[in-house]
């Protein structure tokens, strides 16, 4: 009920968005992208946090307003956090599709009688299958394998049973049995979305000629679209910064700073090794896919994928039960390293694409070996994708938390534990800074995703 929930929400939010970021004739369209972005920087578990700590007769709301509101919490409030924090995901993916849509489509509807609203819905909407079938792969794997938001909220899903059942009821057997049903669900996703984009065929069959596209007028509903992107900013990013931010000043206490450098140092100490490696590691796996097409590659390279795919919890459940007990730092970030190898493939990938197999066979006609050859001239080109690469997977390791939870040692701290922790005894005040911090550090790598696209 969770996913397909979120679903629904995110297509609700997104779809919208994405149209009228393309196609209508607003002003600022690409500052309103960005905005509708900007919800990635907020892990899910802070987005939690957020608006558990707008709520309630002590919340930020009653503080601000004297009004108390609701506590959202159970299956609404993990529905809101959960779609605020993937609806970005969707956006992207429809925004790239619509961007790619052939206009001359829409103007052969046109002329054929058909009203804007029938073109969306008869020519728009069958081309967008893909983005939707990507985007709706990778937001229910994230529900999937979700804990930080469903925890908080109290509400029951299998990535929650499963980390009850270790960590306090101790039944490794009955945790296994829930991690092998959520290994079940992905693989059914998995093997749904290969299905589906199967029949999929949605090129042209001439060449045509490309051109831009004539922004669409939209006459008076032209404010309800300004007011929709706004209150969507509004929603996702700006109530939940400033309802962390309040928190952080209301109740600050200096003592609490040795703490949060403790949890930051834990949380560097993980993403550093795990950034650096993943990037190093996954340029074989790259360069086998691109440089040598066959079934076996094409395996390997999707390895991978297939263990990013496992929920966070099952893979760490998976890893205790085959090493024991291994709460240590270095299995840590072995599996921090294994479960976002995959993040790390697009941006190596796309960089030996624009490296020329002719570079390397005129380097080996010069004498260079097969390993001479790629390290004097392949590899300063992957230089720039290994950095992107090691960016990704260093944010994606400072906010993880259900790896983390299950695989630390017990007097390590992190910044997404130090969150979890305090938001789950209801002491805001004292998450806040290490949500902030969490922020700071997801903001400042949205922007650079952000300011790569626009160079």
């Amino acid at each position: 009920m969770l996913t397909i929930g979120v679903l629904i929400l995110d297509i609700l939010l997104a779809t919208p968005a994405a149209w009228l970021t393309t196609h209508a004739n607003l002003r600022g369209k690409r500052i309103f992208s960005v905005l509708c972005t900007l919800p990635l920087a907020i892990p899910g578990y802070v987005m939690a946090y957020a608006l558990l700590g707008l709520g309630g007769n002590n919340g930020i709301f009653a503080s601000l307003f004297g009004i108390s509101l609701p506590r959202l919490s159970g299956y609404w409030g993990a529905l809101i956090a959960l779609s605020f924090y993937t609806s970005p995901y969707l956006f992207l993916n429809l925004r790239s599709a619509l961007l790619g849509l052939d206009p001359n489509l829409e103007e052969s509807a046109r002329s054929l009688g058909h009203k804007q609203w029938s073109i969306f819905i008869r020519v728009i909407l069958p081309q967008l299958r893909p983005a939707f079938y990507a985007a709706g792969l990778l937001i229910c794997l994230h529900v999937l394998g979700d804990f930080g938001v469903v925890s908080l909220m109290r509400y029951d899903t299998f990535s929650y049973a499963l980390f009850v059942e270790y960590n306090f009821v101790f039944d490794n057997h009955y945790a296994s049995w829930l991690a092998l049903i959520l290994l079940g669900f992905t693989g059914c996703l998995l093997f749904l979305e290969t299905r589906l984009l199967r029949s999929v065929m949605l090129h042209r069959a001439g060449h045509g000629v490309s051109r831009h596209r004539s922004p669409i007028p939209l006459g008076k509903w032209k404010s309800a679209g300004y007011t929709f992107l706004i209150l969507l900013f509004i929603s996702t990013v700006a109530i939940p910064a400033i309802t962390v931010f309040l928190w952080m000043f209301r109740a600050f206490e200096v003592s609490a700073l040795d703490g949060l450098l403790e949890a930051l140092v834990g949380s560097v100490g993980i993403a550093v090794p795990s950034a650096l490696c993943c990037a190093i590691l996954v340029v074989p796996f790259a360069y086998i896919g691109v440089r040598y097409t066959s079934r076996f590659s094409n395996i390997l390279a999707r390895i991978p994928y297939v263990i990013y795919a496992i929920p966070p919890l099952a893979f760490a459940l998976a890893i205790i039960l085959f090493l024991g007990s291994p709460q240590t730092v270095i299995v840590l970030i072995c599996a921090c390293i294994l479960h976002f190898l995959a993040e790390a493939i697009g941006p190596v990938r796309s960089s030996l694409y624009q490296a020329s197999p002719n570079l390397e066979e005129a380097a080996r006609s010069l004498g260079s070996s097969p390993v001479g050859a790629f390290l004097r001239v392949v590899f300063p080109l992957l230089i720039r994708g290994m950095l992107t690469a090691t960016a990704l997977v260093f944010l994606a390791t400072m906010k993880e938390l259900p790896l983390a939870f299950l695989l630390r040692p017990a007097e390590y701290e992190t910044l997404a534990i130090n969150v979890w922790d305090y938001t789950s005894e209801a002491m805001y005040a004292q998450a806040a800074p290490y949500a902030f911090l969490i922020l700071l550090f997801s903001a400042l790598f949205v922007g650079l995703l952000i300011r790569k696209e626009d160079a």
